[in-house]
């Protein structure tokens, strides 16, 4: 009996191990390794009630540490519609990216080595998976790079903050004339999308909008509010999401998006 006791606490604490998340240092570019994948990509979250203090003062340094230059790529119609790896239904038009390693839900600035134009997106899927292609763009954002044409090209990938990614997107919407708004979900069918409005106005939080956008018959429902003021209360205000588990938001800007309740 003495004998087996000892052998017990040996794999009870083997199981524990091998539940572990092990995050590789992005200062070396090398890849993410982890025992889950589900429970690394729900602990990075803008004003997410499911991350610590201590998880972002370890896990921000090492993204805001990555710095990559590469040949990137960008897919369009056949995958519009269809779930990422992040559980979201992929929009073309919207500015996010498949990256390999950096978190799901974080965010990057992408340059044209070529042309020095810009963007922020969203990472919301895996991939690219063929090639030496270090980044899967959206339709939308490989457009703006003036990379729809070639179907690749040199860029450079800088992981950011999401308060640095509002910030340069406030920026922009401004010099435009547009503003930004926090899109809370994207569904392919209406009645979800009335779902997630319907819960979030229960909770007496700021009324939600839904927009519809087609495309080739096919109609993609955004659920949006805004346009966003302060910083300080959108964080407030998805910490206060994050709490009815809604998680996955971002940052949009719309050049005809109508006027939302504010968020001050």
């Amino acid at each position: 009996m003495n004998k087996i006791i000892p052998l017990l606490l040996i794999f009870v604490l083997c199981s524990c191990t091998a539940e572990q998340i092990r995050t590789s240092d992005f200062s070396d570019q090398s890849s993410v390794t982890t025992a889950s994948a589900t429970k690394h990509h729900s602990r990075f979250h803008f004003g997410g009630s499911d991350t610590t203090d201590t998880d972002e003062e370890n896990l921000l340094p090492r993204i805001a540490r990555y710095l990559k230059q590469g040949i990137a790529s960008w897919y369009g119609s056949d995958f519009h519609g269809k779930k990422t790896a992040s559980g979201e239904i992929y929009d073309m038009y919207a500015m996010t990216a498949a990256h390999k390693t950096l978190p799901i839900s974080s965010y990057a600035r992408v340059t044209n080595l070529e042309n020095q134009r810009s963007v922020i997106v969203r990472i919301n899927d895996r991939g690219p998976y063929h090639g030496n292609r270090v980044m899967d763009l959206s339709y939308a954002a490989a457009k703006k790079l003036n990379l729809d044409e070639a179907g690749t090209g040199a860029v450079e990938i800088k992981a950011i903050a999401p308060e640095q990614a509002l910030a340069q997107l406030q920026n922009t919407a401004e010099k435009q004339q547009k503003n930004v708004y926090l899109q809370v979900g994207t569904f392919g069918n209406k009645k979800k999308a009335e779902k997630l409005q319907n819960k979030i106005a229960a909770h007496h939080l700021p009324q939600p909008e839904i927009l519809p956008s087609t495309h080739k018959g096919s109609t993609l429902y955004k659920v949006q509010m805004g346009p966003i003021e302060s910083p300080t209360n959108v964080q407030q205000l998805n910490s206060q999401l994050a709490k009815l588990g809604i998680t996955a938001t971002q940052f949009v800007t719309e050049p005809d998006q109508k006027q939302i309740t504010m968020i001050q």
